[in-house]
């Protein structure tokens, strides 16, 4: 029996409604807003909390190699059958603490956080933060994209203040190069009153003062 991931509440549960859900929008149309900070060139890249593998399998699409992180079985099992790809690793592991990944020693050219942020309290964001920082590399960007509004039944989430996030990431390096407000993709979404922030960060531990 799997143990529960904080965070990763009621997604096992609705797991087979959530892969019609997020399969019927394009990768490319949920992430508009930020492509200019995906590099067109071959690239390691990190998509945590990936879920359906729908964006790893699109950054595969573009010939990035992706490590697909996913703790749910019943969303990383079926998304592995869905999108085979040479170029994709799927690992079994989770935040705040990302332990089986952190031991690897590796960093990426993109960390992707998608729908992910907002599962997780301001204590669990804080320790978060710095193991999130340690994965990007010096000319690398994390992409976050946080979800707000109603929360659903049997869900976790919490309301994260963009200016948070902003100062959390520069305290560990990270410089904040977007910010922005858009309305949800999904209809039924726009109608309970859901919408997004999109947060983009370099690294910039490095660079000169």
């Amino acid at each position: 029996m799997s143990v529960r991931v904080s965070g990763t509440e009621g997604y096992a549960d609705e797991a087979e409604e959530l892969f019609q859900r997020y399969e019927s929008v394009p990768a490319a149309e949920n992430h508009r807003h930020v492509l200019h900070l995906v590099s067109k060139t071959p690239s390691r890249v990190l998509d945590i909390g990936s879920g359906t593998g729908r964006d790893a399998a699109w950054f595969a699409t573009m010939g990035h190699r992706v490590v697909a992180v996913e703790p749910t079985d019943a969303m990383r099992l079926p998304a592995m059958a869905l999108h085979p790809s040479p170029l994709i690793e799927w690992l079994n592991d989770s935040l705040p603490d990302l332990a089986r990944l952190l031991a690897r020693g590796e960093q990426f050219d993109v960390v992707m956080l998608t729908a992910v942020w907002m599962h997780f309290d301001a204590e669990q964001r804080r320790r978060a933060m710095p193991n999130l920082a340690s994965l990007v590399r010096d000319s690398g960007v994390m992409i976050m994209k946080i979800r707000r509004g109603p929360v659903p039944t049997g869900r976790r989430m919490f309301e994260v203040p963009p200016r948070e996030t902003i100062e959390l990431a520069r305290l560990h390096g990270l410089q904040n190069v977007l910010n922005l407000h858009t309305e949800s993709s999904q209809e039924r979404n726009r109608l309970a009153g859901v919408n997004w922030t999109s947060l983009a960060f370099v690294n910039a531990k490095r660079r000169a003062p």
